[in-house]
């Protein structure tokens, strides 16, 4: 998570990241090399949950997903 979207802590915090299609608690963490205004969580394991927030759409024929990017809002 960029800087300015984190209230700058010494340790991970959990939020609620939410997006039109759905919401999820997570933990989140600053980190200096993601640009400003930017939230960037993993979506390769379930735990991750990004599939949640996102279009759930899939190539037809190579079953991978699209890329995965949405606005999303953080709430305490």
């Amino acid at each position: 998570m960029a800087a300015n979207c984190a209230a700058r802590a010494s340790r991970p915090a959990v939020v609620r990241l939410a997006s039109r299609r759905g919401e999820i608690a997570c933990e989140v963490r600053q980190d200096d090399g993601t640009p400003d205004a930017t939230v960037f969580m993993p979506f390769a394991y379930a735990e991750a949950a990004a599939n949640l927030l996102t279009n759930a759409a899939l190539d037809p024929f190579g079953k991978i997903p699209e890329f995965k990017y949405c606005a999303v809002r953080l709430q305490p």
